[in-house]
């Protein structure tokens, strides 16, 4: 992933957005190589693994721009910065789009990243102190589905039929009088040092050295599981020639087996 990738934060993406300033600049279709921005894991290492593995043999090129944050992906692909990107799953798209009406659409689902339970201060879900602080995504489809992992394993319960859109108004038993804060995603491994437990996206756990497989006192399936990534592009272009290669490759055997191989149960092909 750093040989090949460009490897850009937030902060000096935004400062390239400023010196281009014109669509003149933007990634654009004619050019033979595809920009997609990822979060850095799993995200950068399947698609490192594709470019260094696969993409040559179907004439594809990629230029791999890494984002820290569930941002900034969106605004540079709505500002042409970027052909596509892989981070996100389409409840958080969906908030995205009714939030700030990108255009975007997205493709067919490549892999799950289990939502998972953490502490450095219980073994169990069964220790979890009285009045203990519970550290969850403070967006509203990872929030949600915080809670909705955390009433699947009887520390909290919900409304009939809230599901993964749950809030904390929607709690209607607490028996352990848990205090929820809610934390950009990114932060909450570090969160782990101030709280009895965290719930963390499985990409940010992956990135911090936690292993989700392992790690985890709770942690979801991928049976029936909305929450698979995959690739979004702006609307129109589903039909570029170097998009449709990358989707066939993301979806190859030989990427279902990186994942499984690599992540050992961390990360799940989703298809």
């Amino acid at each position: 992933m750093r040989r090949f990738v460009s490897v850009l934060a937030s902060a000096t993406l935004l400062l390239g957005l400023a010196a281009c300033g014109s669509d003149d600049d933007s990634a654009s279709a004619s050019s033979d190589t595809l920009k997609v921005g990822v979060s850095p894991v799993p995200h950068g290492e399947i698609l490192k693994y594709v470019a260094d593995n696969l993409a040559a043999a179907e004439g594809l090129k990629l230029d791999i721009v890494e984002f820290n944050d569930y941002i900034q992906p969106n605004v540079a692909l709505q500002e042409k910065q970027l052909d596509a990107n892989y981070f996100q799953h389409i409840p958080y798209l969906e908030e995205e789009v009714a939030a700030k009406g990108y255009k975007f659409t997205p493709l067919k689902p490549v892999h799950i990243e289990p939502l998972g339970v953490y502490s450095k201060t219980v073994k169990s879900l069964a220790d979890v102190p009285s009045g203990g602080v519970v550290g969850i995504p403070n967006d509203p489809s990872n929030s949600g589905r915080a809670l909705s992992l955390l009433a699947k394993n009887n520390l909290i319960t919900l409304k009939d039929g809230v599901g993964v859109k749950a809030t904390e108004k929607d709690i209607t038993a607490n028996p352990k009088n848990l205090k929820f804060k809610a934390l950009e995603a990114a932060q909450l491994p570090r969160s782990l040092e101030d709280t009895a437990l965290s719930v963390i996206n499985g990409n940010y756990a992956i990135e911090t050295g936690l292993k989700p497989a392992t790690d985890a006192l709770a942690l979801e399936t991928a049976d029936n599981n909305p929450y698979a990534n995959l690739l979004v592009v702006r609307t129109g272009d589903e039909t570029d020639a170097r998009v449709q290669k990358l989707e066939k490759l993301l979806h190859s055997p030989e990427v279902k087996k990186f994942i499984t191989d690599k992540y050992q149960g961390s990360v799940l092909p989703a298809f």
